[in-house]
């Protein structure tokens, strides 16, 4: 298959290693993988924040730029959902861009459901000596369904264990604009995150979205946790792990 990865703003601003260990991953599977070059936001946060003229725009333009490969694939949940879930919406009733939209988003998989998704079970060339914990993101669990595959692909690195947290399918108050429009609501709710984290007793707190886990990371920091390290599933699994 021709693949696009769809790399998401926040890997290519704030941790582009999630990208490379992403794809890595997908030309461990033997598929042709490309980088879209002109790609750039999906969208979500103006359709969460109530700008559908943007977000219609900022979707016609991924559309365009995905629609001719064989599969599309996003190391995150949010994004993945946006396109599998949100642009059919927005072009329900368009005669043009609702059957591209629809076709866009039958080919789109977040990483872990297509890395999951193989028939032959994927050996990740990473390995991990000590344990991680995982968190669920909400638009991965919620909108996509996203629970097990991750956890399968963890549990085939050499080394690694897994320890669940409490709540581990409760948020972790980051939201995009609600941790800045509600600092003191997301601080709570991120500060039980961190405790349900500190209780595991984990090496590391693993995720598949990079706005949870900057957001998990930010706080145990300021909460004087130095240690537990903060990690995408990607990494672990590409072996992408070096401080």
């Amino acid at each position: 298959m021709r693949i696009a990865l769809y790399v998401t703003c926040l890997v290519d601003l704030m941790r582009p290693a999630v990208g490379f260990a992403a794809l890595r991953l997908l030309a461990a599977t033997g598929n042709d993988v490309v980088v879209p070059p002109a790609q750039t936001c999906c969208g979500q946060p103006a359709w969460s924040a109530g700008n559908r003229p943007l977000a219609e725009t900022l979707a016609q333009k991924a559309i365009a730029e995905l629609e001719d490969y064989d599969a599309v694939v996003v190391p995150s949940g949010s994004c993945a959902e946006q396109i599998r879930l949100t642009y059919p919406k927005l072009f329900a009733d368009d005669a043009v861009w609702g059957p591209r939209a629809r076709a866009l988003a039958a080919r789109t998989q977040e990483l872990s459901e297509f890395l999951a998704s193989l028939g032959e079970p994927l050996e990740p060339p990473g390995e991990f000596a000590g344990s991680v914990t995982y968190h669920d993101s909400c638009k991965g669990l919620r909108g996509l369904g996203i629970k097990a595959q991750p956890r399968a692909l963890l549990g085939r690195v050499r080394g690694l264990s897994l320890k669940e947290m409490a709540d581990c399918e409760e948020c972790c108050g980051f939201g995009g604009a609600f941790a800045e429009n509600y600092a003191d609501v997301s601080a709570r709710i991120v500060d039980r995150k961190c405790e349900s984290v500190a209780a595991a007793g984990a090496d590391a707190v693993v995720g598949g979205d990079l706005g949870c886990l900057l957001n998990i990371e930010g706080r145990l920091r300021r909460r004087g946790d130095g240690t537990t390290r903060v990690l995408h599933f990607a990494e672990v699994l590409a072996g992408e792990t070096k401080p």
